[in-house]
This record gives C-alpha cells, sequence and structure tokens, in this order.
C-alpha cells in the first residue's frame, strides 16, 4: 500500500538524513523511479525534501526537521494497533489512549496520508462480540488490565457456577479475547490458569509485584489452551451419513472446527452425493440434539444410542407438526 511505503520512507530520512534513490530503493525493497515518485508525493505534502544531482548528491531531509510521530505515548502506540476496535479499548481503559494516538497522527501527517488514515478509519471497523451474543459485563476488566500492565499481584473473588465463590491470590499474566468473552491468564501455585474475566467479581491490588515467566508467550500459550479445553470438550466419536445439504448446515450445528476436520477425512460420496464420517462430539446427548439441526440429511451409524435419540426426536417432532 502506497501510503505505508510512504511513511516507511518518511522514518527512513529521519533516521538517514541524506541516502541515494539507489540505498533508499534497496531498503524500501522497490525501484528508484518509484522512490523519485514517493519524494515527489512528499514533498508535494510538504515535507521539506529536495535532491541533489551528481556524484555527491542524493535526497536529503531539512535539517533539524522531524515528523512528531516518535511522540507516542507507549499506551498510545500499544491503541493504534487495535484502531478499529473502540469497544475493546473502552473495556480495557484505553479509549483517552486511543484519541490521542489519533489525534497526533492527524496532526503530524501530510494532508495526503491524513486523508488516507481517515479513509480507513471510514470504511474498516472491528466488532468483537458474534452475532446474538450480548456483550458480557466484565466491571473488574479495567482492574485486571491494569494489574497486568504493571505486573501486580491480585487479590481475586472468583464465581463458579451460580452461588459459588472462591478467592485466590493470582499473578495476571495476560488478556485474550475469544468470540466477545475476556479471559485472564494468570499464575496461580506454580501454574498458569484460564479465568474468565466476567464472573471476577471482586479484583483488588495487593501492592506486591511479580516476576512473568521468562518462557511464558501469551499467544502460545493460549493456542495450547485452547486446543487443550477443545479436547476435554469433545469427549465422545460418533460415525453418521449426512446428505449434500447436510454436509453444508454441519459446521453451523456442531462444533465448527470438529466438522471440518470430519468432512475433510470423511468417505467418498454415493451416488446421491450422501457421505459417511466420523464427528468429535461433547456427548451422545448434545449430539443428538445438535444434528436434528439437519433434519433428514442425517443418519446417525454409530454407537446405537445416536440412531436411537435421533429415532424419537424425528418421531416427536412429526407427532408434534403433524396435519390437525
Amino acid at each position: 500500500m502506497r501510503a505505508s511505503r510512504l511513511v516507511t520512507l518518511l522514518f527512513t530520512l529521519q533516521r538517514l538524513r541524506e541516502a541515494t534513490a539507489a540505498e533508499l530503493a534497496r531498503e524500501l525493497e522497490v525501484s528508484e523511479r518509484t522512490i523519485y515518485r514517493d519524494v515527489a508525493a512528499l514533498s508535494a505534502a510538504g515535507v521539506p525534501l529536495w535532491t541533489e544531482p551528481g556524484r555527491g548528491g542524493g535526497i536529503r531531509l531539512l535539517d533539524g526537521w522531524r515528523t512528531r510521530l516518535d511522540g507516542l505515548t507507549a499506551q498510545e502506540a500499544a491503541a493504534i494497533f487495535a484502531v478499529g476496535a473502540p469497544q475493546v479499548l473502552a473495556e480495557l481503559g484505553m479509549s483517552a489512549a486511543l484519541a490521542g494516538a489519533q489525534a497526533k497522527l492527524l496532526a503530524t501527517l501530510p494532508e495526503g496520508l491524513r486523508e488516507h488514515a481517515r479513509t480507513v478509519g471510514e470504511r474498516f471497523h472491528l466488532d468483537a462480540p458474534g452475532w446474538f451474543h450480548t456483550p458480557q459485563q466484565v466491571t473488574q476488566l479495567a482492574a485486571v488490565a491494569e494489574a497486568v500492565w504493571g505486573q501486580e499481584r491480585l487479590r481475586i473473588r472468583y464465581r463458579r457456577g451460580r452461588d459459588q465463590h472462591v478467592e485466590r491470590t493470582i499473578d495476571p499474566l495476560g488478556l485474550v479475547l475469544k468470540a466477545g468473552t475476556w479471559y485472564l491468564a494468570a499464575g496461580v501455585d506454580g501454574t498458569v490458569r484460564t479465568y474468565r474475566v466476567d464472573r471476577i467479581t471482586e479484583a483488588q491490588p495487593t501492592g506486591e509485584r511479580f516476576e512473568r515467566p521468562a518462557d511464558f508467550q501469551l499467544a502460545e500459550w493460549w493456542e495450547g489452551a485452547a486446543a487443550e479445553f477443545e479436547r476435554q470438550m469433545l469427549r465422545a466419536t460418533v460415525r453418521v451419513r449426512v446428505g449434500p445439504r447436510g454436509l453444508k448446515v454441519l459446521p453451523h450445528a456442531v462444533d465448527h472446527d470438529a466438522a471440518v476436520r470430519a468432512i475433510a477425512h470423511a468417505g467418498p460420496p454415493d451416488a446421491e452425493g450422501w457421505r459417511e464420517l466420523e464427528l468429535d462430539v461433547e456427548s451422545i446427548p448434545v449430539a443428538a440434539g445438535q444434528l436434528t439441526a439437519l433434519g433428514g440429511e442425517v443418519e446417525g451409524l454409530d454407537p446405537p444410542e445416536l440412531r436411537a435419540r435421533l429415532a424419537e426426536a424425528g418421531m416427536a417432532l412429526a407427532a408434534r407438526n403433524a396435519p390437525r
């Protein structure tokens, strides 16, 4: 994208102060002709650049001139990476940081790049929660996030089930937003555990700092934790035959990833397009309830309990909806 390349060129010249077109072309991995076009665009936008021909010449940036982009604070810089998700930043208590970052960017960028930044904001938006899901009430998220930033130990009160509460002293290591729900990775008794932030009813700083494990990587840990959670949730396997229309519905009726895996390893279609497949499910009763969404496009093969439950559900549905 040209706007991104122009910003890169601007920072490169700010760092070098002077360079030849060939040097800049190598650094930005573009042609010299592109460099000259971009220099002309920056000059037209008001950046004090000029070129000096000859062996000792090059492209120069006016001595003492600097873009103020490097005046961003740490929180503002972090906010820029999440631009387009204001609801996420608001929950983290970073709305002011986002506003400050955007103001500095718009005040500092040349007019052409400023309009590009506005255009991006007008045309792209991230809505984190999934469809048909009411955003969770995460009353303690700001306090938890502050403890994550500051590596401060927390004393939390955590709700289990409907009425049971437990208290824990934790080392908050990182936050993950998954399908509109916030999760906290926290060190407890030498292990890393997962907590749903909307179930944290109290979060009090202890005044103690903690040291993050040197080998802890949040994204890598979350990938492993999510895979383990899926393995724990999908404890049974069923064998079914599914029709062509049912194959399209299956990923929406059961666990999406499990359905995709099952379809990828399914047997060849018969003359009518039906395929036999093995599907990982939470339990037989849950699978039966989910698979009824396929209607007449599914046949339970194994275990017998699944076939019986599907038949029972089908007969009940037919009886309930028979002509009066």
